[in-house]
């Protein structure tokens, strides 16, 4: 078994423990992008996104992997919610992040 589908099983203990935690379904998105599964992974953001829309680190990742299928306009209007998000909580630092990357999908 790899690093990877160990750090997986793990994470899909610690959801099991506490199912509302926002942290560890991002991870879990994360871990299934890292596999390559794109699809699975997109299919956690999406449902994080549905559960937690607060939870402004999703957004980057959601739409980065978008522009990764060449599906550009779905990745636009994620950068633009996330961007949305960012701006309602002051955070500055993920603003400039989603903005920049917005930027570049265009290109």
């Amino acid at each position: 078994m790899s690093s990877n589908s160990d750090r997986l099983v793990y994470l899909k203990e610690l959801l099991a423990e506490d199912p509302q935690d926002s942290f560890v379904k991002y991870a879990i998105a994360k871990e299934y992008e890292k596999l390559g599964d794109l699809q699975t992974a997109i299919e956690k953001f999406e449902a994080l996104k549905e559960d937690d829309p607060d939870y402004v680190g999703l957004y980057y990742h959601l739409a980065y992997i978008y522009t990764e299928i060449d599906e550009t306009e779905k990745a636009l209007r994620i950068y633009d919610e996330g961007i949305a998000v960012a701006k309602a909580q002051n955070d500055l630092h993920a603003l400039s992040e989603l903005r920049n990357a917005r930027v570049n999908a265009e290109i």
